[in-house]
């Protein structure tokens, strides 16, 4: 499969493979670093208790994200290293996968170099191979697909078709979002002439078939909760508030000018026109593959923001084929601006690294976005600690997730967390039975919902803070016989629970 266009040469790179291998690998080790420093975000310490309780599905994803965390903790720790050890490493296989891909779909013209570093260059692929959320094995198991995709061609490859199948079952075992990776294959071979053949041939179907085998267990797991997950990712198809739609269109390509960086996303769009237009022109096999996999979403993301926000991380399944379209624009225009865009996106990803670990730029708390997510946990983590020494409390109980969570793997020494919250109830985790003994509950200051009858006994005892960042209100209660609270791990063993006989 190849792209046809004028000036075949004029994306040739001076630099040679090897110098840009060893730049993947420097800053593949950046992003060890990276990760090894950061503090978890809420929603990382919240896939990590996941972890701790591995099922096929979650209300909220697919349980990959679990899986993989799971591994990285058993070789490297619980830490936020161990967390995130399989992100860079994805990271780094993803962009060797994603230059050969670029390679056959458009030879001749150095596209695989250029897609790997327009990718790497981009925030959102600097900012995913650093934490560890449903995107990070999403993406790889994305780019990986589209790789055996490929290699397909016109030719007789059932091992390919396979190997496809099976990397489309693990990235919809990531995030429902890769659904769009089978309707992009399906539109794929109806659309283009010289791909029909294969409707005839074994390879799409046993492909097809062993993708479905892999994601089974997540099927199976919705039936078995109430098609929880599919419910409530499907449920956002009916919002519809037409008269925010101007906002919720600004966002999202605003989002995505901040998020691939200014002129990576010219890159990126002006590529995916381009590879739309060969597919529509000349039903060219690799553009179509291109625009097939980036169209269908592109559509069900602008209709979305007809009616509610579309989240700045949604996009970046088009991330991998749009970096490979990009290479088609042969207008001197993109090639004048294509070092810029690195030097541009490397250079946001770079200082996106530093205040994450550093918080060197001197960005109010309160309005820095990396701020919002990462810092002050540990500081929040030893006042409540201390609190609960103090006032004797037994254990500490919360009713927000990521709350919890974050707590969960934060708080020093062996105090048990407890949680509260409905979706607990859906996973693998210990109940605690509530009982005479006090524990702190830890509640968000700006909350205006008073503290129910659940709660008995409350006596509000301190406050905690994230370094200016959130404010919590610390209170003294009682479990009452209402509520179902679970045990959330800790990463270092945990003292018992007082039995109600024994509690004061």
């Amino acid at each position: 499969m190849t792209v046809s266009g004028p000036d075949r040469g004029a994306y040739a790179m001076t630099e040679p493979k090897g110098r840009l291998l060893a730049a993947l690998g420097a800053i593949t080790l950046l992003r060890f670093l990276v990760a090894a420093m950061a503090p978890l975000a809420p929603d990382e310490a919240y896939y990590w208790v996941w972890s701790h309780a591995l099922a096929p599905g979650y209300v909220d994803h697919p349980g990959m994200v679990a899986l993989w965390i799971r591994i990285g903790t058993a070789i490297a720790g619980e830490g936020a290293f161990g967390i995130r050890l399989l992100g860079p490493i994805s990271g780094a296989i993803g962009s060797v996968l994603l230059w050969d891909a670029a390679e056959r779909l458009i030879p001749g013209r150095n596209a695989g170099a250029w897609a790997a570093t327009l990718l790497n260059a981009t925030l959102l692929f600097g900012v995913g191979t650093v934490i560890m959320t449903p995107d990070t094995p999403l993406l790889f198991f994305w780019t990986a697909a589209l790789w055996a995709l490929a290699r397909i061609g016109t030719e007789r490859a059932l091992g390919w078709w396979v190997l496809a199948g099976l990397f489309a079952g693990l990235a919809m075992a990531s995030k429902y979002t890769a659904v769009f990776l089978w309707t992009g294959v399906a539109l794929w071979l109806a659309w283009v002439p010289a791909m029909r053949i294969h409707w005839r041939r074994p390879g799409p179907w046993i492909g097809g078939l062993a993708g479905a085998l892999v994601f089974l267990p997540v099927v199976l797991w919705n039936a078995d909760h109430g098609w929880a997950g599919f419910l409530r990712q499907g449920g956002r198809v009916a919002d519809w508030q037409p008269s925010r739609a101007l906002t919720f269109l600004g966002e999202l390509v605003g989002g995505q000018f901040g998020l691939a960086t200014p002129l990576i996303a010219l890159l990126f769009g002006a590529g995916i026109v381009a590879a739309t237009r060969l597919a529509w022109g000349r039903r060219d096999p690799a553009a179509s593959l291109l625009a097939a996999v980036t169209l269908p979403p592109v559509a069900v993301f602008l209709q979305h923001a007809l009616g509610d926000r579309v989240q700045g991380n949604w996009p970046a399944i088009l991330y991998p084929a749009a970096a490979i379209a990009a290479t088609t624009c042969a207008a001197p225009f993109w090639s004048r601006i294509r070092r810029p865009a690195l030097l541009l996106g490397l250079f946001v990803t770079g200082l996106a690294y530093l205040q994450a670990t550093t918080a060197v730029l001197p960005i109010p708390p309160r309005r820095d976005p990396i701020a919002l997510q990462l810092a002050g946990w540990s500081t929040l983590a030893e006042e409540v600690a201390a609190t609960a020494a103090t006032t004797g409390a037994h254990f500490v109980v919360v009713d927000q997730y990521a709350l919890a969570s974050e707590l969960a793997h934060a708080l020093p020494g062996d105090l048990p967390v407890l949680a509260v919250d409905p979706r607990w109830g859906m996973m693998d985790l210990p109940a605690a039975a509530p009982g005479m003994a006090r524990g702190l509950l830890v509640r968000d200051r700006r909350r205006t919902d008073a503290i129910g009858p659940s709660w008995q006994d409350p006596t509000q005892v301190g406050e905690a803070s994230r370094r200016g960042v959130q404010d919590f209100t610390l209170t003294l209660v009682r479990l009452g016989p209402d509520l179902a609270p679970v045990r959330l791990p800790r990463p270092t063993p945990v003292r018992s629970l007082p039995p109600p006989a024994q509690a004061r």
